[in-house]
């Protein structure tokens, strides 16, 4: 049985259980619990398919003089595409306007914060290994200590030769770790998938919700089906970009119901490799940064809550200049989200509220708690398809990539 098939028929048991079950406050602690063993399970071999794969992609690609430039290509590309997928749901969001959600008086304020400083002081601690150890949330650290091992194996071929290989053979063994993982995915994705229902179930009875829900829906479907294909089809050589979505099915069913970017990494490698044959050298480099730096997707979600929350304290129209300036707060929030793979929406959207407009919307971000489930599942759902879209662009413009059958995708 195809991945996609497995991860498709555990998302529909999932979220027939979840539907079935009533929203208690027992069922909820269980699934939370049940949540974190899940999430646990398909981290859990990240952080050493990311440090090999990401290691012997900088030295592959540093000795064939390709590393710097498809860098630049890589970035160039989150830049344009963050541009282009945050000013694109603001004007749908203010054509489209959603339905006031009413106020609710707040006596507590949650802390939330993206803490840049402290993230970027984490980059470079006092011990390189210590990277190793974390609880591979924050994967940023570990891909700067990939690249600069990757960097020293091209200091002498005579003391790195047998490091190189002793790496090579890492990276292989733990991708067959991480694909066993993927292969049993489709039964982790029941226990995300029920919680994920028993939450929309509530979400969907309060009715204040559905005009946001709705506007979500149908932008993401027609961003990852419509927009997204019609770029790939403009590609020279053509390609067939239903082909591509085809192959990217599996990590689109994980995204959307995981909610978390580093989850989705390990199943996302396997596609690009076995579907697509996109070398580790393009796909690992790619895979990390869009990981990592482009999380449009999450930003553009908060982006479309902010705005809502906006016209729900005041009737007053939003001014293009102020939607603008929205827009640029948004697009830096989704470049520093590296910390937060699995509540990038949500945090972005109270990072928004916290720090625009003087602290007017300080707690609007909290009206909205209740479905904060389903904004991180749009965006982390977009995040992972620009990454799939983005890494197979990068891959076949470059020449690194090996087209194969059909009938042999997983």
């Amino acid at each position: 049985m195809k991945v996609w098939v497995k991860l498709l028929i555990g998302s529909i048991l999932g979220m027939i259980i979840g539907f079935l079950l009533p929203n208690s406050e027992s069922v909820i602690s269980a699934f939370i619990w049940l949540e974190k063993l899940a999430l646990g399970i398909g981290r859990y071999a990240v952080i050493p398919v990311l440090v090999f794969s990401l290691t012997i992609a900088v030295y592959e690609l540093r000795m064939d003089e390709q590393f710097w430039p498809m860098i630049l290509k890589n970035i160039i590309l989150i830049i344009a595409v963050s541009i282009f997928v945050i000013f694109s749901g603001i004007i749908v969001t203010s054509i489209f306007s959603p339905g006031r959600i009413p106020i609710e008086t707040v006596e507590h304020l949650e802390v939330i914060g993206l803490n840049v400083s402290a993230n970027i002081l984490e980059i470079f601690p006092t011990n390189m290994f210590s990277v190793l150890a974390g609880s591979g949330s924050y994967l940023f650290p570990v891909c700067v200590f990939a690249f600069f091992l990757g960097m020293g194996l091209n200091y002498d071929k005579n003391y790195s030769k047998p490091v190189i290989s002793l790496v090579d053979s890492f990276s292989r063994i733990f991708y067959h770790v991480a694909s066993f993982f993927s292969e049993i995915l489709g039964f982790i994705l029941i226990v995300l998938a029920a919680f994920w229902a028993v939450r929309l179930n509530a979400a969907v009875q309060a009715k204040v919700f559905k005009d946001l829900i709705l506007l979500l829906s149908i932008f993401s479907v027609i961003l990852c089906f419509g927009i997204l294909p019609l770029f790939l089809y403009l590609l020279k050589p053509r390609v067939n970009p239903w082909r591509i979505l085809y192959g990217f099915i599996g990590p689109a069913i994980t995204a959307f119901f995981s909610g978390d970017v580093n989850f989705t990494i390990p199943i996302l490698q396997r596609h690009t490799k076995e579907n697509f044959g996109i070398r580790r050298r393009s796909s690992a480099l790619s895979i990390t940064l869009f990981s990592t730096f482009c999380r449009c997707g999450s930003a553009m979600v908060a982006v479309a809550a902010f705005i809502v929350i906006i016209k729900s304290y005041s009737y007053l129209r939003i001014s293009t200049a102020d939607l603008f300036l929205i827009g640029l707060h948004a697009l830096a929030i989704s470049f520093v989200l590296a910390r937060h793979p699995g509540e990038g929406a949500y945090i972005a959207l109270a990072a928004l509220c916290l720090n625009y407009g003087g602290g007017e919307y300080r707690a609007g971000y909290l009206i909205l708690k209740p479905l904060a489930f389903y904004l991180v599942a749009i965006g982390t759902f977009i995040d992972v398809m620009l990454n799939a879209f983005g890494t197979y662009v990068l891959a076949k413009t470059n020449g690194f990539i090996e087209e194969k059958n059909l009938v042999h995708f997983i």
